[in-house]
């Protein structure tokens, strides 16, 4: 199983719904999955949520067509982790208070690196993402969210090399300037 190909794995997964075959597949990208999860928890939230991905995973891989599992299980991790932080805001904020004391005195406290934020950054970042000329924007999106190179943003784009890196450059810049001028 080590040698076969991530789509020859989802496919006997579908076919037989053996553990075995998903699990071949998911410890390939268990330590993509953690390193995103510690982006937003720490290291025993992160552990966890591991796990939960993991059987998330048994039901969602039959559901959908995935192309590209590496992506498309990045995307998946990203959008549990959201969802949890979501449910951990919701929840805090139903908090009753005892006595007139809140149960809850700091909100932040249990988030990594206070993840509330991190969640409206995330959206401020897509909301800035839109304003940017195509060029950056695309370039911004095949190099930070895909994960490309900058020879595959140039092959993918058909732009020059260091228009490619003059693009990313750029955009990131703008990217920064929008997202501190929507903190004010």
């Amino acid at each position: 199983m080590q040698d076969a190909e991530d789509t020859d794995l989802i496919r006997e997964y579908k076919t037989t719904g053996k553990l075995d075959f998903l699990a071949a597949l998911y410890q390939r990208y268990m330590s993509l999955v953690y390193g995103v999860c510690l982006k937003y928890f720490d290291e025993d939230a992160s552990k966890d949520a591991v796990m939960q991905i993991f059987e998330e995973l048994i039901g969602k891989l039959k559901q959908h067509e995935v192309q590209n599992f590496k992506s498309w299980l990045h995307v998946l991790t990203r959008n549990h982790c959201l969802m949890k932080l979501r449910a951990m805001k919701n929840k805090e904020s139903r908090q009753v208070s005892i006595d007139d004391h809140p149960v809850v005195e700091n909100e932040e406290i249990g988030h990594h690196e206070n993840g509330m934020t991190l969640e409206d950054n995330l959206q401020s970042m897509e909301k800035c993402l839109e304003t940017l000329p195509e060029e950056q924007k695309r370039s911004v999106d095949l190099f930070y969210l895909q994960e490309k190179s900058y020879r595959e943003v140039s092959v993918i784009t058909g732009y020059e090399m260091n228009k490619v890196k003059s693009y990313i450059q750029n955009g990131k810049r703008n990217l920064k300037i929008c997202m501190e001028q929507q903190d004010v």
